[in-house]
Formats: C-alpha cells, sequence, structure tokens
C-alpha cells in the first residue's frame, strides 16, 4: 500500500505540470488583451497613450518569450509566490487563503447534506422496491437531477424572502468566530446544492443495494435465519458502498473546486466572485493558480477514495 501511494504521489508532477502548460497555452489563445483591459478601467473608457501600454506590458512580464512566462510562472507556484492580481494587485495567496475557507465551508457543508439525504433514501428506494415509497424517492431523485442548481437556489431565495423575510447577509461571519451565526449563513445554500446533488448518490446506492441483494451470499444469510435489518446493514450495504463511495468523492471534488454561482446568488464571499471577475478581466494569475489548485484537490481527493477502497474492502490489495 505504501508503495502505491508513492507512486500515485508521484504520478500527481506530470499531471499538474500538463495541466499548468494546457491552462498557461489557452489563456495566452483566448482573444483579449489584460493589459488593454486594465488600462482601459472596468468601463473600458479609460484613456492610455502607447507607452504607457509598453510601460505596462514590460512591467507585466509579457513581452518576455512565453516559455521564459511559463517557467517564471511555474516557479513562482511552486515557491508559493503565486504573483498578484492583475485586476486588484492584491497577491493571489492572499485571496486565496482569505476566501478560500469559505468555499471549503459551504463545500463540507453541502457534503454532509448530500450524504446524509442521498444513502438514506436510496436504502430505503431500494428496500422498498416498487412500491410507493419508492416511487416518491425516485422521484425526488429525479427532480433533483433535472434543476440547475442556480436555478433552484434562486427559488430559495425568493421563497425565503416572500414567507419568511430573509435575504443573503451583508457581511459574512466565519465559522470560527461564530459557528452558529455561521452554520445559518451556509444552511441555505448547502441545501441548494444538496439537493440538486443528492439524485445521483441516491439512484447509485439504489441500484447497487438491489444488485448485491440478488447475490447467494445474501440470499444464505436470510435462509440462516438472520434478520433483515442485520441482512441489509451487516451484509448488502456493507458491500454495495463502493460505487457510491466512487461518486461522493466526484460529487466532493466538485464542491471543493468551486461553488461559483451559489456564492454569488446568497452573497457568500469564497472565490466565486474572484473566479467570474477574474473571467471578465483575463486575470491570468488568479485563473491559472485556481485551476492548478482545483486539479491537485481532485488529484488528492481520488488517491483518498482509493485508499479507503481498500480500508472497506479487504479483498482489494494495491501492489
Amino acid at each position: 500500500m505504501q508503495q502505491y501511494i508513492l507512486r500515485r504521489v508521484l504520478l500527481f508532477v506530470p499531471t499538474l505540470v500538463l495541466v499548468s502548460v494546457m491552462i498557461f497555452a489557452m489563456l495566452r489563445i483566448v482573444p483579449g488583451d489584460p493589459v488593454l483591459l486594465i488600462l482601459a478601467g472596468p468601463d473600458g473608457e479609460g484613456a492610455f497613450t502607447r507607452e504607457e501600454y509598453e510601460t505596462m506590458k514590460e512591467q507585466l512580464g509579457f513581452n518576455d518569450p512565453l516559455y521564459v512566462q511559463y517557467f517564471k510562472w511555474s516557479y513562482g507556484m511552486v515557491t508559493l509566490d503565486w504573483g498578484r492580481s492583475l485586476e486588484t494587485n492584491e497577491r493571489v495567496t492572499d485571496i486565496f487563503k482569505r476566501r478560500y475557507p469559505v468555499t471549503l465551508q459551504l463545500a463540507l457543508l453541502s457534503f454532509f447534506v448530500i450524504a446524509t439525504i442521498g444513502i438514506p433514501i436510496g436504502v430505503l428506494a431500494a428496500v422498498k422496491q416498487d412500491t410507493w415509497v419508492d416511487y416518491i424517492f425516485r422521484g425526488f431523485a429525479i427532480l433533483g437531477l433535472a434543476m440547475p442548481t442556480f436555478w433552484l437556489a434562486l427559488l430559495m431565495l425568493l421563497a425565503l424572502s416572500l414567507w419568511f423575510n430573509w435575504i443573503p447577509p451583508l457581511e459574512f461571519v466565519n465559522l470560527w468566530e461564530d459557528p452558529r451565526t455561521s452554520l445559518t449563513q451556509l444552511i441555505f445554500p448547502a441545501l441548494a446544492l444538496g439537493l440538486s446533488a443528492q439524485g445521483t448518490t441516491m439512484r447509485m446506492t439504489r441500484s447497487q443495494l438491489l444488485e448485491v441483494m440478488r447475490e447467494d451470499y445474501v440470499r444464505t444469510a436470510r435462509a440462516k435465519g438472520l434478520a433483515e435489518r442485520l441482512v441489509i446493514f451487516r451484509h448488502a450495504i456493507r458491500n454495495s458502498v463502493l460505487p457510491v463511495l466512487t461518486i461522493l468523492g466526484l460529487l466532493l471534488g466538485a464542491l471543493l473546486g468551486g461553488t461559483i454561482v451559489i456564492e454569488i446568488v446568497f452573497n457568500i464571499p469564497g472565490l466565486g466572485r474572484p473566479v467570474i471577475n477574474a473571467v471578465g478581466s483575463l486575470d491570468q494569475p488568479v485563473l491559472q493558480v485556481i485551476v492548478v489548485a482545483f486539479t491537485l484537490i481532485f488529484l488528492v481527493l481520488n488517491l483518498l477514495v482509493d485508499i479507503a477502497y481498500a480500508l472497506l474492502d479487504p479483498r482489494i490489495r494495491y501492489s
């Protein structure tokens, strides 16, 4: 197992290099000049001279050959000197440190909602197959899959404002400052994300559990006189959890990678707003760092899921 983990960690390096090259090249190919956007200002009507344009281009290093720009940036990534935002001139590391903990809180709370809703109703739907309980839960899952997250968030925000006179707070409170207030601010965005994503978890849990419940060893357990509750929880669920774990890992990676729309709808100061602003202003340092950071998050989560496979199923061994 240790050798497998070491090999996987070493494979992170070529993957991150490839992703960094791709995002670096893509941001140089897309139409637009970030220097012009900076000098023209947010309204696009700022006046500047040719000398000012060339001076700023030189200061930002855009006159260097592309390979020089890439190696300077990649060296900065390794040394945690991620440069400065072209739009705000703020250090990218400061943006990430200040805003990503908020995104992390929202992602983990949303993941908790997905797991606590999707898995139980998936189990109940499988146990009550082809009954009214199964039909209701399947319809609930399909409804969640069919509704876009932003649309559900807008409906939720409209309902909260009309029926409960609740609007998103103008100032966010961190979890370590006031846990109760922070959770109150995050629970509705987390519900919007969780209700939209639970359908995938529910359907996977149901299908895998139904498949396992048809296996010979489950019929043998029933024939030996074990209670149905013990058959399901001791034998069936344990052996059907691995595909569900894969889905949960992918969902958690997507959540940790950013909850842009939800953060904007509910006025949450996570990474959503910097990403939107960076896309609009071609803020290359911000976009490059965020893409590479999210890639690393996905790689780590995939590794943790593989390790969890071996812990949950002793038949799985990595050599």
